[in-house]
């Protein structure tokens, strides 16, 4: 006698499907262990996967021409009441923000205009001589505060990071 099995795992932002057969015959019993060991060894749970996966972005990254210091949103589990916006509140939110240099992104000008500022024929305490990482979105906000009221902040936070100027 011989029954189905699907197997689903989550790796990384994809799903697996695996298709395989139980069956009572000992050879093939046998078979279908030595795959389940090195399904076991090849957990997705393990450190060296997320090694792996870190180390895959950071190529895929260079091969792009960027680094891992050029711009990019980044997120941190936030208190309402720590964004200094006058909320009472003790919710937590996702907080996306800009970070990361833009030096790749410089152009021709920023090059010029970095030179005039450091001879001194630009003053450089009225121009910036390189783009900044901002967002070029946003996203709302919304939570519960002390008094059990929904608020909604719009554009509190960032959806999209770019080099701008």
């Amino acid at each position: 006698m011989t029954e189905s099995l699907c197997l689903v795992t989550f790796c990384g932002h994809f799903s697996h499907q695996l298709m395989f057969s139980v069956s009572s015959d000992s050879s093939l019993a046998e078979e279908g262990e030595g795959h389940r060991i090195r399904w076991q060894r090849s957990s997705t749970n393990s450190s060296s996967s997320r090694k792996s996966t870190r180390n895959r972005k950071e190529r895929r990254n260079r091969e792009r021409g960027r680094s891992s210091h050029d711009c990019r949103l980044e997120r941190k589990q936030m208190k309402v009441r720590d964004l200094g916006l006058g909320y009472d509140s003790d919710e937590i939110v996702v907080f996306k923000y800009c970070v990361g240099t833009c030096m790749s992104a410089r152009k021709n000008y920023d090059l010029a205009l970095k030179v005039l500022t450091d001879n001194g024929s630009v003053p450089s305490r009225k121009v910036s001589t390189h783009p900044c990482c901002r967002p070029t979105r946003f996203e709302t906000v919304s939570f519960m505060d002390a008094q059990t009221s929904w608020q909604t902040i719009k554009w509190l936070s960032a959806a999209n990071c770019s080099c701008v100027g």
